[in-house]
This record gives C-alpha cells, sequence and structure tokens, in this order.
C-alpha cells in the first residue's frame, strides 16, 4: 500500500502508516499538481492531508487518481466544497494516528 501524506503531520500519522508497514511518501505543505505528480499520487491508494487549509489538494489529488482514498486529519474544519471529494474527515482529538494508521492498511 501506497499513501501520501500532505501537511504538516503534527498528529504524526505518516509515521503510524510507516509503522504499519505502509509506503509513506511525506509533501510538504499544500501541494500542487507537478509536486504530488512527482510524489507519485497516480499510483497511491490514500492521500492524507493534515492542514485543511490545503483542501485544494483533494479535488488535485482525485483528477490524478479517481481511485485514491482521500483523507483529512487535522485539527481545522474542512471547507464546503471539499467536503464531498474526501473519504474520511478525521478530528486527531477524537481518534487517534495509531487506530486511523491501523484502519487504513486493513
Amino acid at each position: 500500500m501506497k499513501a501520501i501524506v500532505a501537511g504538516t503531520d503534527d498528529h504524526e500519522l505518516g509515521e503510524a502508516l510507516e509503522t504499519e508497514g505502509v509506503e509513506v511518501t511525506r509533501v510538504e505543505g499544500i501541494p500542487p499538481r507537478p509536486q504530488l505528480e512527482e510524489a507519485g499520487i497516480t499510483d497511491a491508494d490514500v492521500f492524507v492531508l493534515t492542514d485543511a487549509a490545503g483542501a485544494t489538494a483533494i479535488s488535485i489529488a482525485k483528477d490524478l487518481n479517481e481511485d485514491v482514498q482521500v483523507v483529512v486529519y487535522a485539527d481545522d474544519s474542512v471547507p464546503d466544497f471539499a467536503r464531498g471529494q474526501a473519504d474520511l474527515i478525521i478530528d486527531p482529538s477524537l481518534l487517534s494516528a495509531d487506530a486511523v494508521a491501523e484502519e487504513l492498511s486493513s
């Protein structure tokens, strides 16, 4: 399984995914299309966004890979325009990174 984690990842979901055996590519900040392509979004199984301010990246990820599962794991609320494109929106205060990683990798 391959995942791309975009954003600061303050709650260390990327590390939790790696512990579960997931191949993780990290992308800093709000990734534009070329950066997502370079990170391998077309072959990724999961796109994790850790900063809701970067919600525009969701539509880019879905445009490049319609089968990618989009997970927003952020403290902030997701803008309305992106809610319909995200498969899961999780508040880190409600579910630990370890629990999310375990579910995503199974």
